[in-house]
């Protein structure tokens, strides 16, 4: 277990520019790993603040346009044209089976 000093230290001596990291950890005698994690630990600000930060913004109502109905299907079938080389595969399936067709479409893609 290490001091609350001692972590202070290390993680302030791997701030210094154009020093490595690594270098500090092996010269305090702890992996570059955990200083690694002091050093994250030490940029994240207290889980206390961070709920008093997010109890005070508060709600905010934002305008939502009008939702309209779905459109009604029209009598036009959906059609799908696949060419690869001088090969054209024609599909046409029907509106009212959209959903299949999309999944059809996420097969044929993989």
């Amino acid at each position: 277990m290490h001091s609350a000093e001692f972590k202070a230290q290390a993680v302030q001596a791997s701030q210094q520019p154009g020093v490595s990291m690594a270098a500090v950890a092996m010269a305090h005698g702890i992996n570059a790993n955990l200083l690694r994690r002091w050093v994250h630990e030490r940029a994240q600000p207290p889980a206390d603040a961070t709920a008093v930060s997010a109890n005070t913004a508060g709600f905010i109502a934002l305008p939502m346009p009008a939702q309209s109905a779905p459109a009604a299907p029209s009598g036009e079938p959906i059609r799908i044209e696949v060419r690869r080389g001088s090969t054209v595969v024609a599909v046409t399936w029907p509106v009212s089976a959209a959903d299949a067709c999309a999944a059809w479409m996420r097969e044929l893609l993989r």
